[in-house]
């Protein structure tokens, strides 16, 4: 059986850690101070017992005393008012026999000294010690008395029991233990504070969740088509997957850009400008060392502040191979279902014809409509080389005959294929959006023509469209080439907008002629054909 192996939570883990480094640090610390203090508080005592030593051993009633010009018993009144107004245990004053003179108990006077550490002392030494006595073990303070000659004649002893001394440090200590305690609870509350507060900054989420979200982020970054790139607020890069990465590389960059500045590593990028603006640019063109990029650039905002910004791009040329693609496959699809439309009625005439068994009749209307296919493919076909923009105008031809409009193409020379591929995405974005434009126009009309003219001459593309609509008022003629402007309702007005953008990325001239029975377009562009490859 498998056990689901338990992982600490990040609150718990986080509580848990600085509970224990608290609780460390404060007692360790508490010791270390307690061990000074009790250090302090054992000095003080002994030095305390070595002042009253000092005092009694200079007193010149002890001294007069221990010669004999004093009586003896007045050693022990004094010593016994000294032992009770400094609050030591015992004051003993002995001669140079070691016979005592006083001691807190009358019945051992004139009884031998007992510990046996008082032999420094009778060689004229002072000091402290620590022995057993009648009294039990103390802190001893001992201090040679001597006349006025300077002659030893005994030694006094100042006692502190150890249990005396020991209360002392407990006492001076205790302070200490009780704000370690204090600063023990205070640390678990502010770990757990801490703890909780980490907790929210992270949304609740623990480590591995977070190393989760991490590796999953990367892999979606990863394994996308689009360079990305993201910038922080001092406009350095922090972000670039592998297709941005791959896409330097093939402009020439080989630099890691990770930590460079955005501007350093790419000029002009403008995802400073986004910075600074907060602004986002969409479906902008860039040339990278002769690569056109399309990057979209936007700005990163968190709480409503602009924190960053991010660029995804893609390679020019291959968004209009897909675009190709794309063009491609619908425009088959429409002409398949024109086509289709068309034949249908055709084979209901035929099948009529074989009803009435008119067969003269119906092999000259097969004869008919062979000849008028094989004219129209073949028109277009001598006129335009390139397969798309070929199969292109014919889905056109058959788009217009649908709704009942007369579209005729005609040149007196042939548009061989173009030297740069990606040229033909713009040329069908022209034609299309211009034929487009003309039926809508002769929707309404008795007459519906729309005539096409092509013209090369082997440096310059001409292209003429003239539709028989109602023409164009002279105060709308600048107005229909804007953006979003259209006469016929909401959601329209792109057509000749992207015709004019088209006309001027391949650096040619778009010209409107209109009367109130006709209008004209006419587009000139520079072109190469694919025979100067060579």
């Amino acid at each position: 059986m498998r056990f689901k192996k338990k992982y600490l939570s990040l609150h718990a883990a986080i509580a848990l850690f600085v509970c224990l480094v608290v609780i460390l640090a404060l007692s360790v610390t508490g010791i270390l101070i307690a061990r000074e203090i009790a250090s302090q508080t054992e000095k003080n005592l002994s030095d305390k017992a070595m002042n009253i030593a000092r005092m009694v051993a200079h007193s010149p009633m002890i001294i007069e005393a221990l010669e004999g010009k004093r009586e003896e018993a007045e050693i022990q009144s004094l010593a016994s008012k000294i032992q009770h107004m400094t609050n030591v245990q015992y004051i003993v004053v002995m001669d140079m026999n070691h016979i005592r003179n006083s001691h807190p108990d009358p019945t051992k006077i004139g009884k031998h000294f007992v510990g046996g550490d008082e032999a420094g002392a009778m060689n004229g030494k002072e000091y402290i010690s620590i022995a057993e006595g009648t009294l039990g073990r103390s802190l001893r303070a001992f201090k040679p008395i001597r006349n006025t000659e300077g002659k030893q004649i005994g030694v006094v002893a100042v006692g502190i029991l150890l249990n005396n001394v020991q209360e002392a440090i407990t006492k001076s200590t205790r302070i200490v233990y009780i704000g370690i305690g204090f600063g023990i609870l205070i640390g678990i509350f502010g770990a757990l504070a801490l703890a909780r507060k980490i907790k929210n900054i992270l949304f609740g989420l623990e480590p591995f969740q977070i190393a989760n979200l991490f590796q999953e982020r990367n892999a979606m970054l990863e394994s996308v088509r689009e360079g990305i790139l993201a910038v922080n607020q001092e406009s350095k890069i922090i972000l670039a997957n592998t297709e941005a990465v791959r896409m330097f590389q093939r402009a020439g960059i080989y630099d890691h850009p990770i930590g460079k500045h955005v501007e350093d590593y790419l000029p002009n990028s403008r995802l400073s400008r986004v910075l600074e603006k907060g602004t986002p640019e969409y479906d902008q063109e860039h040339d990278l060392n002769g690569m056109t990029l399309v990057v979209n650039r936007v700005p990163v905002i968190v709480q409503n502040k602009v924190v960053g910004a991010l660029a995804t791009f893609r390679d020019k040329t291959e968004l209009k191979q897909l675009a190709e693609q794309l063009t491609g496959v619908k425009l088959y699809a429409e002409a398949l279902r024109v086509k289709t439309h068309e034949f249908m009625n055709k084979l209901h005439v035929i099948l009529g014809m074989v009803h009435i068994g008119d067969y003269e009749k119906l092999s000259s209307y097969i004869r008919q409509i062979t000849n008028k296919y094989q004219m129209e493919i073949g028109s277009v076909s001598r006129l335009v080389k390139d397969p798309v923009l070929a199969g292109f105008l014919l889905s056109k031809l058959s788009y217009a005959r649908e709704h009942g409009v007369n579209l005729h193409i005609s040149g007196e020379c042939s548009l061989p294929s173009p030297k740069h591929p990606e040229i033909v995405d713009e040329l069908i974005t022209i034609f299309g959006n211009l034929i487009d434009n003309g039926i809508e126009a002769v929707e309404n009309r008795k007459k519906k023509e729309i005539n096409i003219s092509l013209g090369y001459d082997g440096k310059v593309f001409s292209l003429s469209v003239k539709d028989s609509g109602g023409g164009i008022p002279e105060e709308l003629r600048e107005k229909i080439f804007e953006k979003g402007f259209s006469t016929k309702g909401e959601n329209r007005g792109y057509g000749l907008f992207l015709v004019r953008q088209s006309v001027e990325r391949l650096a040619g001239t778009l010209t409107l002629i209109s009367d109130p029975k006709w209008t004209i377009f006419t587009v000139e562009l520079p072109y190469e054909d694919e025979d100067e490859k060579q």
